[in-house]
């Protein structure tokens, strides 16, 4: 029955139509199998097909033209162990700077240039030269602005001409050291850095001191004027420090007589030793018999100093410390 307005299939209609589909899909079968080649083919829909890939190409295609590949080595011509091979990453720039600088050295030229290039190259760097078209490459030109251009996203830039603001001498470090760590970070790092900018930063950098107020007043306007003031500071210095090592030191008191490590054991500690054997015992405090010898004035009285005199009271076993002006010495007792 139709449900608003849609008419429904029923159970028995949908029976008949998979029946009729089955009947469909089997003469299509008996079909495929009478073909005149004799090859059956499954009906589609019953096994996966199954796909071929074709398959990669071992073999390399020459990229470069005759006129390349026909020059043949210089004798006794050595390939530089030097250069590390490229193998996608960093600058492509720097390489082929490397890279020519060290085979001219040996007396390559350009199409040796061309044959050797391939031998420094790795990873992905290596899979690229293999996808060149063959005879694309006319020359060095050629290959190198290729590769560059290939490899631009791989430039990296460490820092930029900011960067350099943020190269400071330090509290205590020499300018030689300071002038040897800015050109390593300015060069390396940053590349095709204006000298002008470089010039700007090395002055903008140095530590307060006589030679930043002695380059303030002279004013370098180019980085040679700047580097022989700084190499004629770091020769005063150096000279500063020569004399220093050759002028004697004043020799100390305790220099004069060096300590032996047993010094400290062989000074032996201060003992009072008694004259008498025995001694007669007091039966008075000492106090009383101070003030006795004071009134009946038997010794001298010592100089007009307030002087304290620690008295032991052997009756209470207390200590007293009176204050005695003009008192004598306490004499000695066993």
């Amino acid at each position: 029955m139709a449900d608003n307005g849609i008419q429904q299939t029923t159970p028995a209609e949908l029976m008949t139509m998979m029946a009729v589909l089955q009947a469909e899909v089997r003469k299509i079968v008996e079909q495929s199998s009478k073909n005149p080649g004799g090859s059956s083919t499954h009906a589609r829909g019953t096994e996966p097909l199954e796909i071929t890939l074709p398959k990669e190409k071992l073999t390399l295609d020459n990229p470069f033209l005759e006129g390349v590949m026909s020059v043949y080595m210089p004798k006794n011509f050595v390939l530089p162990t030097e250069l590390k091979p490229y193998e996608g990453f960093g600058d492509p720039r720097i390489h082929i700077k490397k890279f020519q600088s060290m085979m001219f050295f040996n007396g390559a030229f350009d199409p040796v240039l061309c044959q050797t290039f391939p031998t420094y190259l790795d990873g992905i760097a290596l899979l690229w030269f293999s996808k060149i078209p063959a005879g694309s490459i006319s020359c060095f030109e050629d290959l190198a602005r290729s590769f560059i251009d290939y490899f631009a996203a791989s430039r990296i830039y460490v820092h930029g001409s900011n960067y350099l603001s943020t190269i400071k001498q330090g509290q205590h470090e020499s300018l030689k050291d300071y002038m040897t760590r800015f050109t390593k970070k300015a060069t390396m790092e940053i590349p095709d850095l204006d000298p002008k900018v470089h010039l700007r930063a090395l002055k903008s950098s140095l530590r307060p001191g006589k030679f930043q107020e002695t380059i303030a007043v002279t004013k370098p306007r180019t980085l040679e004027e700047f580097r022989e003031m700084a190499a004629g500071q770091m020769e005063i210095k150096e000279l500063r420090e020569a004399r220093r090592a050759d002028k004697p030191q004043p020799w100390r008191e305790e220099e004069k007589y060096p300590k032996t490590p047993s010094h400290k054991d062989n000074k032996k500690p201060f003992k009072l030793t008694p004259k008498y054997d025995s001694y007669t015992k007091f039966n008075t405090r000492r106090e009383d018999i101070i003030k006795e010898i004071l009134n009946a004035k038997i010794i001298k009285p010592p100089s007009r100093k307030k002087a304290r005199i620690k008295i032991r009271d052997t009756s209470t076993n207390r200590n007293t410390v009176p204050s005695i002006k003009n008192s004598a010495t306490q004499p000695t007792s066993a």
